[in-house]
C-alpha cells in the first residue's frame, strides 16, 4: 500500500509527531509513505516529498509542520478535484491522510464522492471538531495560555491594571474557558455566550471593593458583544474557505472599559504564540496514536473516516458525522465561566 499525507490550514504543535507515526507505523506494515507540501496545494500541483524513517527522525518535539501548510481549496480552483485525482494516479496513491481542521477535512471528505480514499485526523487547538474528546494541539496551546496569564498577573498587580488577553477561538471558547481556568483569570468570555461590557465592569468594580486592585480577562476573538451585529472582524477579506479574519475584541473591550475605569486597561493578543512552539506530552502521545490508528483503518479499509480520541481508546467515525456540526464548550462546563466572579 502506498499512502499520502497532508497538513492543512493553522498549524498546530504535535503535526511533526503525527507525520512520524504515520511514516514510522507504515513502515512495521510495509506501507511507503508519501508526502504533499503546502496543504491541498501539494496534490493540486504535484508537490510531492517521499517520507522516510530518516526524513522523521528527530521531529517529535518540534511544532508547526515539516511538509508546510496552506489554505488551498481545491474546489475553488479550475479542474482541481481532476488535479488532485491525477496527482494520486500519478504517484500511486491509495490512500491519503489529511491532518488538519474541519476545512481541510472537509475537502477530504467531498473528494469521497469521486472515489478518493481518505482518512482525517482532527487537528486544531480550538478543540471544536465533533466527535473527539480532543484535537491535536489543544493541550499545548492551553499550556502556552496559562503560562502567559501567568505572567500577566504579575504585572497586572504590580502596576495595579486591567489586563485583557485575547486568545483563539473562532466559534467555541475551549481555550479562553479551560485556559481562563487554569491561569486564574478573573472574567472569562467566550462565543458561546454574549458578553456585556457593564457588567465586566461590575466585576472589576465588585474585585476592587474587595480591595484587589488589578484583574485579568480573557477572551476568545470570536466572542461577540450583545447589541453589536456579528464578530469584531479584524478583516473583511474572506479566505479559500469563506473565513473572514477575527481579532480586536479584545481592544474593542478595552476602549469601552477605559471610559468607565480610573485604573489603565492593557490589551495583549497573543496570536501565533499559542500555536507555536514545541508540543506538550499530551499532543506527543495523542499524535502517535492517531497517527498509528490511520495507518491501521487504512489496512482495515475503512476510508471517510477520523481518528478520534473517546476515553482511553482510539476509534473511527464517519468524516461527514464529525464535521457536520461544531463542537461547542457544553452546557455542564458553562458554570466554569462565573465559577469565581
Amino acid at each position: 500500500m502506498r499512502v499520502g499525507v497532508l497538513t492543512g490550514g493553522g498549524d498546530s504543535p504535535g503535526i511533526n509527531a503525527a507525520l512520524r507515526s504515520i511514516v514510522r507505523f507504515g513502515a512495521k506494515r510495509d506501507i511507503d509513505v508519501v508526502g504533499f507540501l503546502e496543504g491541498w496545494r501539494g496534490p493540486l500541483e504535484n508537490l510531492v516529498q517521499p517520507m522516510t524513517m530518516a526524513d522523521v527522525s528527530g521531529i517529535l518535539h518540534i511544532g508547526g509542520t515539516i511538509l508546510g501548510s496552506s489554505r488551498t481549496n481545491p474546489f475553488n480552483e479550475s479542474d482541481g478535484v481532476e488535479k488532485v485525482i491525477e496527482t494520486m494516479t500519478i504517484n500511486a496513491i491509495d490512500c491519503l491522510i489529511a491532518i488538519g481542521g474541519d476545512d481541510t477535512m472537509g475537502v477530504a471528505h467531498r473528494l469521497a464522492e469521486y472515489g478518493v480514499k481518505a482518512i482525517g485526523i482532527p487537528q486544531t487547538i480550538d478543540n471544536d471538531i465533533a466527535l473527539t474528546d480532543y484535537s491535536l494541539g489543544f493541550f499545548s496551546a492551553l499550556e502556552a495560555i496559562t503560562s502567559a496569564l501567568d505572567r500577566l498577573h504579575t504585572t497586572a498587580a504590580s502596576h495595579h491594571r486591567v489586563l485583557i488577553l485575547e486568545v483563539m477561538g473562532r466559534d467555541t471558547g475551549w481555550l479562553s474557558l479551560m485556559g481562563g481556568v487554569a491561569g486564574g483569570a478573573d472574567v472569562i468570555l467566550i462565543p458561546e455566550e454574549f458578553f456585556d461590557v457593564d457588567s465586566i465592569f461590575r466585576q472589576i468594580k465588585r474585585r476592587e471593593s474587595m480591595k484587589k486592585r488589578f484583574s485579568i480577562v480573557i477572551v476568545a476573538e470570536g466572542s461577540t458583544p450583545g447589541g453589536l451585529n456579528g464578530q469584531v472582524v479584524h478583516e473583511a477579506e474572506v479566505d479559500a474557505f469563506g473565513h473572514m479574519r477575527l481579532g480586536g475584541v479584545g481592544q474593542y473591550i478595552a476602549n469601552q472599559l477605559s471610559e468607565r475605569m480610573r485604573i489603565p486597561v492593557r490589551v495583549t493578543n497573543l496570536a501565533y504564540l499559542q500555536r507555536g512552539g514545541s508540543p506538550a506530552p499530551f499532543d506527543r502521545i495523542l499524535a502517535t496514536r492517531f497517527g498509528a490508528a490511520a495507518i491501521e483503518f487504512a489496512l482495515k479499509g475503512a476510508f471517510d473516516v477520523m481518528t478520534a480520541l473517546h476515553g482511553l481508546k482510539i476509534e473511527a467515525v464517519p468524516l461527514g458525522d464529525a464535521l457536520g456540526a461544531l463542537r461547542p464548550v457544553p452546557e455542564g462546563l458553562l458554570y466554569l465561566v462565573d465559577l469565581f466572579e
